[in-house]
């Protein structure tokens, strides 16, 4: 299982212990999203910086959208069909999505590959960033409804 993590809110009057967890999960930016994997060291820094950000379990069909069209290589390149095809044992990027959201492989495998989405802020809003999701905010854990939150962002 995979996690799709977004950061909400920006970075005025954080906690360095929060900031510093941002900085490892490399979420330096609001809107910038990163891939994770579920399991308990993560768990525990999601729980840290959950006044900041919101996440999910993402699908196989949003996160091939985007990887084609937020997927980034280094310096600012596409990442292409072809390049996925070169650069690993997947024959396209729909292959490559469902293989990372069953756990078979690392999104930051892939070489020369940044490990960070730079998302737009989602249309209509996000509904309130100082509350979480269970509240009618935008904070914490949102189960499978981060799909709809990166459908909105792309």
């Amino acid at each position: 299982m995979v996690y799709a993590v977004v950061r909400v809110r920006g970075t005025v009057n954080i906690k360095p212990d929060i900031k510093h967890t941002l900085r490892l999960l490399r979420l330096t930016r609001a809107n910038h999203c990163i891939l994770v994997n579920e399991n308990k060291n993560y768990k525990g820094m999601l729980q840290v910086v959950k006044d900041y950000t919101t996440w999910g379990e993402l699908n196989s069909d949003v996160l091939s959208e985007l990887i084609v069209l937020r997927g980034n290589l280094k310096g600012d390149v596409k990442i292409t069909e072809a390049h996925v095809k070169a650069s690993t044992s997947y024959e396209n990027i729909k292959q490559l999505a469902e293989a990372i959201v069953e756990g078979g492989f690392n999104y930051n495998e892939l070489p020369s590959v940044k490990p960070i989405f730079r998302l737009t802020p989602p249309k209509k809003g996000y509904g309130g960033i100082k509350r979480s999701f269970k509240n009618g905010g935008a904070l914490g854990y949102r189960g499978s409804e981060i799909n709809k939150l990166i459908k909105k962002m792309l």
